[in-house]
């Protein structure tokens, strides 16, 4: 199933990304630093969320205390406990 997930204090607004069962592929921000969330978006595909949050948890961008990365890894994680509720 497709999910977006609307960010918070970050460049990028919104990241669209299909998940199914625990493992998320497909991921696309919008805005942000293209490059590097392209790359970020390579990096992970495939893999389950709770590997993503393992890994992008907690990062931070600058002064801001999230990061795209961590924005990523909070949106996999609500969009599978939305899905377990279904």
């Amino acid at each position: 199933m497709r999910y977006d997930y609307q960010t918070e204090m970050t460049c990028s607004k919104v990241i669209s990304f299909d998940l199914n069962g625990n493992v998320v592929t497909n991921i696309v921000f919008l805005g942000g630093c293209n490059g590097n969330l392209k790359a970020i978006a390579k990096l992970v595909d495939g893999w389950t969320v709770e590997k993503i949050e393992q890994y992008l948890s907690g990062n931070t961008c600058g002064m801001r205390p999230t990061s795209c990365a961590d924005q990523l890894a909070k949106a996999v994680r609500a969009a599978y406990n939305k899905s377990q509720q279904a």
